[in-house]
């Protein structure tokens, strides 16, 4: 069978993959993007736009996708891999560079002294179980002592030492310890950001008092219990809620009239003429009444989607 007919006009239908440009493209194989600074012809857009649009869209592709093909390529198990360079064209950042933060306490001990941090696994090797155990967490390894059965206790011990609780409230000191050097942190980095700030250093040592306690209020609220039952620190302030204000159980004529009056223009079906500024002027809730009624009337109570309510 004879084939030669259909290979030519197979091939005939398939473009080059060489193309010619007047003027060569801006590309930035970095970023994958090409940039055409040849002009369009203005006639053949008009007469054909979206054909003119495709050829150019499709020349453009092909040579990025020749000058992606001419990097050098190595192999691996999921086949050629082509290095990027690095990019040629600069991109504006959206946001100015992060200020650096300034250094804690410990840090610039380390740097005086030349420690340098290394990073501890989160697995550690488990002798008496032969098997690798999370350093810290749920069942971690530092609450060993929690989980023995066995456990020596020291001679000066009193009669009611209790290991385990010993060990709870250690490991209760350290997390307080901790965020007690965490929040001085923080109030050294909040002074050496406003160093350059105009107030006296009484004016400044306020300010950062009052930061430091809103700062303590916030997290103390973040808790499930609302902070009831989390540890307090020394010299922490209380926090004062707002309490409620109630009226007066004897009050005189002139006060009970203009409550009562207050009462009355709200429940008048019509508008009063003055209305003071707090005031809300929609004073019946349409849709409550509506749902009121129809529920005295024997309809279903219905949802926002329209779909009837279960009791």
């Amino acid at each position: 069978m004879d084939v030669s007919d259909l290979l030519r006009a197979g091939a005939s239908k398939q473009k080059s993959i060489q193309v010619e440009k007047g003027i060569p493209l801006d590309i930035d194989i970095a970023y994958l993007t090409a940039t055409d600074p040849n002009p369009m012809d203005e006639e053949e857009y008009k007469n054909e736009r979206e054909e003119y649009l495709h050829s150019m869209a499709r020349e453009n592709a092909q040579l990025l996708i020749n000058h992606l093909f001419s990097l050098p390529v190595t192999s691996s198990p999921d086949g050629p891999i082509a290095q990027l360079p690095p990019p040629t064209t600069s991109l504006p950042r959206a946001k100015p560079l992060p200020k650096p933060k300034p250094p804690t306490r410990w840090e610039k001990f380390a740097a005086a002294k030349g420690i340098q941090k290394k990073r501890r696994e989160n697995k550690v090797w488990d002798e008496e179980k032969q098997v690798f155990r999370d350093r810290w967490g749920r069942g971690g390894k530092n609450k060993e002592l929690e989980e023995q059965w066995l456990v020596e206790v020291p001679q000066n011990a009193p009669m009611d030492y209790d290991p385990v609780k010993e060990a709870r409230d250690a490991k209760t000191k350290r997390i307080a310890k901790n965020e007690g050097q965490r929040l001085k942190n923080i109030q050294r980095a909040a002074r050496a950001k406003s160093s350059t700030s105009q107030l006296n250093p009484g004016q400044e040592r306020e300010k950062l008092k009052v930061q430091l306690d809103r700062d303590l209020a916030q997290t103390r609220v973040s808790t499930a219990s609302m902070g009831k039952f989390d540890k307090k620190f020394e010299g922490e302030a209380k926090l004062r809620g707002v309490k409620r204000q109630f009226d007066p159980n004897e009050k005189s004529v002139e006060a009970e009239k203009a409550t009562s009056l207050a009462i009355m223009s709200k429940l008048d079906t019509g508008r009063p003429s003055k209305r003071s500024k707090g005031d809300n002027d929609d004073v019946l809730n349409v849709r409550k009444a509506i749902r009121h009624e129809s529920r005295k009337g024997g309809q279903p109570r219905r949802d926002s989607q329209g779909r009837v309510k279960r009791k």
